[in-house]
């Protein structure tokens, strides 16, 4: 969002164009973080794991599949994605039930 990452703003360009790179990503980054801000508030969590997972899948095939060359760990970024979906599926829908309960 503040261009201190250009692979971020590339990773856009390639995906989307040019012409739409910066505003795409000053979106992406005010989307993250309403999003933090919403994990914080556990407001329907839910919900909210179903969205992370859904994006953070979506955004890493996208990139896997055009843009493998721009990731920082190149196709291993996907196993990092998929070690992530696992955290926030893991603690959403089953640690979070042990705490409640």
């Amino acid at each position: 969002m503040f261009d201190l990452v250009p692979r971020h703003q590339q990773i856009v360009a390639s995906i989307l164009g040019d012409h739409y790179a910066r505003p795409l990503t000053i979106l992406i980054g005010i989307s993250e973080i309403i999003m933090t801000v919403w994990i914080l508030s556990r407001y329907k969590s839910k919900l909210n794991a179903i969205a992370q997972i859904t994006i953070i899948a979506t955004m890493n095939a996208l990139e896997f599949i055009l843009v493998p060359d721009l990731l920082l760990w190149g196709k291993f970024n996907s196993l990092f994605a998929l070690l992530l979906i696992v955290v926030i599926y893991l603690n959403e829908f089953h640690l979070n039930k042990k705490l409640i309960n």
